[in-house]
């Protein structure tokens, strides 16, 4: 089986050239991770808006059905009180739920920076 000698200056060209392709791979990861924490936040933005406005209409009818009904049975102010504070127990739930997921969001790429580690590593082990 009959070997190539490759020069020095060719080896090197494509040592570099795989490592402007590596690069280009990273990149494209990274923008792929990123995107993916864009929609799950986009998606914890949503459920947090529909949280609170919920939160808002259960606050204005709720509350004033339930003073209503209460001041039937005791002054007026201890309803009031006693409606809003059971419809913030409520609010608090739901934007309790939206807070977890925003949570769940990452900020940097992890999986783009362990594969950029483990290239850097490779790479390390291929100059000795």
């Amino acid at each position: 089986m009959p070997t190539e000698s490759r020069s020095v200056a060719d080896i090197l060209q494509d040592a570099f050239r795989n490592g402007r392709e590596m690069v280009r791979l990273e990149v494209r990861l990274a923008k792929t991770e990123v995107r993916e924490e864009l929609t799950k936040a986009k998606a914890s933005a949503v459920w947090l808006g529909i949280g609170g406005v919920f939160a808002l209409y259960a606050m204005l009818f709720l509350l004033l059905g339930a003073v209503y009904a209460l001041a039937l049975t005791m002054p007026l102010w201890t309803a009031a009180l006693l409606a809003g504070g059971v419809l913030a127990v409520i609010a608090a739930i739901l934007l309790k739920n939206g807070f977890q997921q925003f949570k769940q969001i990452h900020s940097t790429p992890e999986r783009t920076v362990e594969t950029i580690k483990e290239t850097v590593k490779w790479a390390k082990q291929q100059a000795k």
